[in-house]
């Protein structure tokens, strides 16, 4: 312990003794290790940290898969969930629920509450009790007997204050008076992070006898000891013989189970996985750069060791000696590093997309630490072991002379030296690339088409409740009077409506049957979106009628079912055909004239469900003959369409105010949101590709700056025998060209197979892109020739007697 100690505090003094060496060491590791302290902070949060439920490794989705749509989590029917539930042998329970809005009236201005329906069980499933009174029961899923609610910890403080004796009070719910019987702890928001009420799943006797409706999501808990394996394959048996029992509905289905924690994280862990390498190589760069200092703070020490190595310390203590000093540089970088996790989180969370699942939840604890104290140690070791061993293996004879002309640190030093900096370049180089790619991948979405016109455009959804809009013609009566109100705004220059969430799946979707054509079934059968649209919708949006007429007052109630259809489905199903006048019925005919719809347009497609999937065929109806009770309206403006916001939602609370108006956003904002999550990865890896690039900018300038200084007498002696200032500049800078053309051709091949693990963040561009390949490597290649030019003009300007007399 005390030989430790002497190290220690004479690792203090030699570092006290060159503060300046000491502060580039500590800031280089800093970054390296703050960075990675940041990230992994992220990757704790969101990957590492269990769910917050009893036992969360044994919850898994259980979901429905159908072959013929490509889809590995399709929802379940009411009888398949009851048939999953009861003849599994590997659950302990499982649960069913699904999403629902709720317009919360009566206590202030009406709101939306995001919420859902769930069978009894869910909260066994999940492990978790209430905070305040209970959940609710089996016989509360009975129809009239469901009139309960169970509220989140959040809506409870927001919205009723915490008041402690919320439980037994009523709240208006669509209308609908429901006793609030508990409320959930704090951080408790299953099946969404939004979710504020949850109410049992009273299901219609007709719903529960419909196989083929499938509405209902799963999840289940699995008996202690099974796998996930077994699971499966307990589920799998199940899904066979529905099929067996009802081949016409089970078809092209089966069974999909995913973990909980793979269901919540599944979608942004290769982003994560791929900043965390990222940070990686940034840290390896870091510590190259800085066994680099110690290799030449060692050359100018070596006159040193070699004097106590020739009194007799052993190879073992000078090379215990030189790590100490390093792990106390490591420990203090750090250190730092930490502080500048704490500072650079909080500018990671506010940058990041809100759609991250735990977002809340990413803080500095003891996990983050131990990682940190790990990192440091670690880093300490990585970037002090070689200098270490290089430095304490002398000779004497040679370190002896050396040391009397100043300073030298002979062929092996600088291979080890030159081998640092290839390696910092190559890192570097696969940084440089993987950020542009990304951010060509960027420049691709900016200038999607997404097939109408985002400008001066605002959307807003509305979504009816209660008893009054149980009938289609209230609801009918609703969105027209509210378009009328909202279209005479002043500057109001359109307004319509879409019964989809704009820029996301279409929920509502089915098959159909062609007239005169054979109905499909099995795999030749394809499911369709119909929406309902008001009249001025396409005109709002800007989507071009390409063929016959848009809707208008013609399309009454009263009058024969019409469609519009788009660009695909004609391309699809009427391939040289003129679809006008052609009709079409959803779901199988059942011999009611009013179930055809007549097509009498086509639209232009468009690209709403987001730019990384195909455009469907895809069929619109007229809201009058397709009422449906929640609508996204789009406004389109004569000025700043946020400034219009307010005259809206007035409009809609005038035809009813108990109904809330939500998700009001403009749509350049939505097409932001939709590339929130690519444009934090490629800010993140520029970031660190940038830093990359300035570390190993600085490494090969270290090394041919120092490479000069060693070579000053060679240098004079070339020019006093006649050498001219441009055959010094192309010897330095020909050192500085060989290197990076070394560290740019093992980075060129790393970077070949690395970019391919970043395949699923690119969009428009391959991960193996020509351009980027051959434009970055020239870049980092001229970067580092810049770097080594000031050293090479320096070397230019040498005094050959100068020279001389100091060597």
């Amino acid at each position: 312990m005390e030989t430790v100690l002497q190290d220690l505090r004479y690792a203090i003094r030699a570092s006290l003794n060159r503060p300046a060496f000491v502060v580039i060491v500590v800031l280089a590791l800093a970054i390296g290790i703050g960075a990675n302290t940041a990230i992994f902070s992220v990757v704790n949060a969101i990957l590492l940290r269990p769910l917050p439920y009893k036992n969360p490794d044994r919850i898994v989705m259980i979901w429905m898969s159908n072959g013929k749509l490509g889809v590995a989590e399709d929802w379940h029917s009411y009888p398949n969930y009851v048939d999953y539930r009861d003849q599994n042998s590997t659950f302990e329970e499982v649960a069913a629920f699904n999403y629902r809005g709720f317009n919360l009236t009566g206590t202030g201005d009406p709101v939306l509450l995001s919420g859902a329906w769930s069978t009894a069980n869910l909260f066994a499933v999940l492990g978790v009790d209430p905070q305040l009174g209970r959940t609710y029961t089996v016989e509360e899923e009975e129809p009239g007997r469901d009139l309960v609610a169970v509220i989140s910890h959040g809506l409870w403080q927001r919205r009723f204050g915490g008041d402690p004796n919320i439980v037994g009070q009523p709240i208006q719910l669509n209308g609908v008076n429901r006793t609030v019987i508990g409320v959930m702890p704090a951080g408790f928001a299953f099946p969404q992070k939004e979710t504020d009420v949850w109410v049992p799943l009273a299901a219609r006797p007709q719903l529960k006898q419909a196989r083929g409706a499938f509405w209902l999501k799963a999840v289940g808990r699995m008996k202690p000891g099974v796998t996930i394996e077994q699971a499966r394959a307990d589920m799998g048996v199940i899904a066979n013989q529905l099929l067996e029992r009802f081949p016409q509905i089970m078809e092209s289905y089966g069974s999909n189970l995913v973990p909980l924690h793979e269901q919540v994280t599944g979608k942004v862990r290769p982003a994560l996985l791929v900043l965390l390498a990222a940070v990686a190589f940034v840290l390896l760069i870091a510590c190259a750069n800085v066994a680099n200092l110690l290799l030449a703070r060692a050359a100018a020490r070596e006159r040193e060791i070699a004097i106590r190595t020739a009194l007799g310390a052993s190879r073992r203590r000078i090379v215990r000696q030189l790590l100490t000093e390093s792990l106390l540089l490591a420990i203090v970088g750090g250190g730092l590093g930490l502080l500048l996790a704490l500072w650079g989180l909080s500018a990671l969370v506010a940058l990041s997309p809100a759609n991250i699942p735990r977002l809340d939840q990413i803080h500095i604890d003891g996990r983050v630490l131990a990682f940190t104290f790990a990192v440091s140690l670690v880093t300490g070791l990585i970037f002090g072991l070689v200098p270490a061993l290089q430095a304490s293996k002398p000779d004497l004879n040679e370190a002896l002379k050396e040391g009397g002309r100043g300073t030298s640190e002979g062929r092996r030093g600088k291979r080890v030296r030159s081998l640092l900096v290839v390696s910092e370049i190559a890192l570097a180089l696969v940084l440089l690339i993987g950020a542009g790619l990304l951010i060509k991948s960027f420049i691709h979405l900016q200038k999607f088409d997404f097939g109408f016109n985002p400008n001066s455009l605002l959307t807003l959804r509305v979504q009816l409740g209660g008893p009054k809009y149980r009938q289609d013609p209230a609801v009918v009566n609703f969105f027209q009077q509210a378009v009328e109100r909202m279209q005479n705004v002043p500057g109001m220059q359109s307004v319509g409506g879409i019964s989809s969430v704009f820029l996301d799946d279409t929920p509502n979707s089915t098959n159909f049957v062609i007239e005169g054509r054979p109905v499909p079934v099995g795999a030749e059968s394809i499911e369709v979106p119909l929406d309902a649209v008001t009249p001025d919708y396409f005109k709002t949006m800007g989507i071009p009628l390409l063929k016959g007429r848009l809707f208008d007052d013609r399309d009454s109630t009263d009058s024969l079912p019409v469609v519009i259809v788009n660009e695909t489905f004609v391309k699809r199903f009427f391939e040289g055909e003129d679809p006008l006048g052609k009709r079409f019925c959803y779901g199988t005919p059942n011999g009611d004239p009013k179930e055809w719809k007549t097509i009498v347009g086509v639209v232009g497609d468009m690209r709403r469900t987001g730019f990384d999937k195909d455009v469907r065929p895809e069929t619109f109806m007229p809201e009058n003959q397709y009422p449906e009770i929640a609508m996204t309206v789009v406004a389109r403006t004569a000025g700043d369409p946020t400034s219009y916001a307010p005259a809206l939602r007035d409009a809609i609370w005038a035809v009813d105010k108990d109904q809330p108006v939500f998700d009001i956003k403009t749509m350049d904002s939505r097409l932001v949101e939709m590339t929130a999550q690519r444009r934090f990865n490629m800010l993140l890896i520029g970031i660190f590709a940038a830093v990359a690039l300035v570390l190993a900018s600085l490494g090969i300038y270290g090394v041919i700056s120092y490479s000069v200084t060693q070579r000053m007498h060679e240098l004079g002696v070339r020019i006093a025998l006649g050498a001219s200032r441009r055959d010094v500049m192309r010897l330095v800078v020909g050192q500085a060209a060989r290197l990076s053309l070394l560290g740019v051709g093992v980075g060129m091949v790393a970077a070949f197979f690395l970019t391919r693990l970043m395949a699923s963040l690119l969009y428009g561009t391959s991960a193996t892109d020509l351009a980027t390949f051959l434009l970055i490597p020239s870049l980092l290649t001229g970067v580092s020739l810049a770097a080594s030019f000031v050293p090479a003009r320096r070397a230019m300007k040498i005094d050959p007697m100068v020279a001389l007399r100091y060597e």
